[in-house]
């Protein structure tokens, strides 16, 4: 099991806020999360996928919707090919800052918008064959003009192109419903956008997230964390999930259950050993995160992981 995008990221040197890309699926796919939102659409063969929403099928004409850092993985039913769309989270919010240019303040309140406005992490939009093969056209000319990173001469274009594709799949989100007041908050200066590879600006956020990366069976705390690079408990909050999407404590978890996902797949170990070492001692309490995270058991994980290339159980 393994991303096979992983290989593909555009360099530091090639950074765009749009990256597309075109791949069949003939094996399960590990659950990754990406510091950017994805738009997964399935163009033929089918899947069960599994993430925060648990283990779904999908089909040509879904659109998968992943909030930053979220985990997914999926077990082809035979082959899946799809279009992936990776968008800087900055990017993203400044889309819909312009969209409600009339109601919000700042970079912020489109931020807290996003946060209150959609339903969850993850999301399977149910287009349909046909509807979805009207943005076909427009997702290849987007894979072909991202392929080597987006020049800025077609930066128009493609984002005329990725607009078009929203058009259609955003309006069909859940959505809360719940109304978002006004800020309060004027004097707060928004963060300033992040010219990065899918990588936050803050290098406190990006300490932390190596800390609890190198060390994920070290019991951890915001105050320890924040003890760690200078910062107060409340402060590492807001600039770590300003920067990941996410608080320390629910990107450990996140963490732990992607390191769980692999040492699954390529070792027998028990699982209560497996669990121990990503630092969850309680093998049950460690079976719900890694549910609530890839949306499947541990034992069905393993199980799904080991399936040959056409689907069936290894001998």
């Amino acid at each position: 099991m393994s991303d096979p995008f992983a290989e593909t990221l555009p360099s530091p040197a090639q950074y765009s806020p749009i990256v597309v890309r075109t791949q069949s699926h003939y094996v399960p796919v590990a659950p990754v999360a990406f510091d950017c939102v994805k738009f997964i659409i399935v163009r033929a063969g089918g899947a069960r996928l599994f993430s925060e929403f648990g283990c779904l099928h999908i089909n040509v004409g879904d659109v998968i919707v992943l909030a930053a850092n979220t985990l997914c993985g999926a077990e082809p039913e035979g082959w899946l090919t799809t279009t992936t769309l990776y968008l800087d989270r900055d990017y993203v919010i400044d889309q819909v800052f312009w969209q409600y240019a009339a109601r919000f303040k700042n970079r912020i309140d489109a931020s807290d918008f996003l946060e209150t406005q959609y339903s969850g992490p993850a999301q399977i939009v149910r287009l349909g064959e046909s509807r979805a093969g009207l943005m076909m056209p427009w997702l290849d000319e987007l894979s072909t003009l991202s392929i080597d990173g987006l020049r800025a001469e077609s930066f128009y274009r493609a984002q005329s192109l990725l607009s078009a594709v929203l058009d259609v799949v955003v309006p069909n989100l859940d959505t809360t419903h719940q109304r978002v007041a006004s800020t309060q908050r004027n004097t707060i200066v928004p963060s300033a956008p992040r010219h990065r590879a899918f990588r936050p600006l803050r290098s406190e956020a990006r300490r932390v997230a190596e800390l609890l990366a190198n060390e994920l069976d070290r019991r951890w705390s915001v105050p320890n964390l924040a003890e760690e690079v200078h910062l107060s408990p409340s402060q590492l909050r807001r600039v770590f999930t300003e920067a990941f999407g996410k608080s320390p404590i629910a990107y450990l978890t996140m963490l732990r259950a992607e390191r769980m996902a692999r040492l699954l797949e390529i070792t027998n170990s028990p699982i209560s050993v497996i669990a121990a070492l990503v630092g969850w001692g309680d093998p049950d309490f460690a079976a719900r995160q890694f549910r609530r995270s890839v949306g499947v058991s541990p034992s069905d994980y393993r199980r799904i992981s080991r399936k040959g290339p056409a689907g069936s159980d290894p001998e």
